[in-house]
């Protein structure tokens, strides 16, 4: 049938949004994974399972359909098929079929179709929203740039839960639940997140001494990385930020001007 269709007509629908035919296009295929993250979510309760099991069923493979159709055909109008296939978008709607497939042989494999739920990210440009994206590539790059610091941190508090899951295993050991160091150092971890899940707690006193000076450690921890990474992010803005004026020498202008707040005199990419 595409045979007989402009193909850059079809292209300009499927991946633009600029037009109202492409808009439209998006707004259809949001509902319709919405609509299939729904039948999902409700397919993993026992008791609409059984009774609605096989409408589910149905209706699963029908979005399947639909969403393997769209994925072929946008490999067919695209102008570059490989582009398309190995970029983000094009993996996520691979993948967010492949799991119904997969569970005629796999039981169960039909959940991981969940993944539909990143094809949503694709709001982001029918809403307008791109320009959104740099700023959180400004997060991105604090994270990157603080990497190491987050490494050491990392470790130093994975080196000082095993210790302190070792220590409680030897302080309570077997009658009051900590009957293994990994199992003692499972609730190192909770105690030190501060989560408290209450399936483990220590009974003497020097255990509860010692979980309450993890659970004032936990606190404690939680402001080191938001530190390390707030100091990366202000970097990064304070830098892009800079941008200085070579007419007049006014500086700070933001990262998107293209000409100077004060002079008028264009700005250098």
């Amino acid at each position: 049938m595409l045979n007989h269709l402009n193909r850059e007509k079809w292209e300009e629908i499927i991946f633009g949004s600029d037009t109202k035919p492409g808009k439209r296009f998006d707004e259809i295929l949001l509902w319709l994974i919405s609509l299939s993250i729904l039948i999902i979510m409700l397919d993993s309760v026992e008791g609409i399972r059984q009774k609605h099991g096989s409408l589910l069923y149905i209706a699963e493979w029908a979005f399947t359909i639909i969403f393997t159709f769209e994925y072929f055909i946008r490999i067919y109008v695209s102008k570059k098929p490989l582009s398309y296939i190995f970029s983000f978008f094009g993996l996520v709607d691979l993948l967010s079929i492949l799991p119904t497939y997969l569970a005629l042989i796999l039981t169960g494999a039909q959940y991981m179709a969940i993944i539909r739920v990143l094809r949503i990210l694709r709001m982001f440009r029918i809403l307008k929203m791109m320009r959104h994206v740099s700023e959180a590539n400004i997060i991105l790059r604090a994270l990157i740039a603080s990497r190491h610091k987050i490494t050491v941190f990392f470790s130093a508090v994975a080196a000082g839960m095993i210790v302190m899951g070792t220590i409680m295993y030897l302080v309570e050991g077997n009658d009051s639940g900590f009957t293994s160091i990994p199992k003692s150092i499972y609730w190192a971890v909770v105690t030190f997140t501060t989560v408290g899940y209450g399936d483990i707690s220590p009974q003497t006193t020097l255990g509860q001494f010692l979980s309450a000076f993890a659970m004032l450690c936990g606190y404690a921890m939680l402001a080191v990385p938001t530190g390390i990474v707030g100091v990366e992010i202000y970097n990064d803005i304070k830098h892009l930020g800079n941008v200085t004026c070579k007419a007049c020498g006014t500086q700070d202008h933001s990262p998107d001007s293209s000409y100077c707040k004060h002079c008028g005199a264009e700005l250098d990419a």
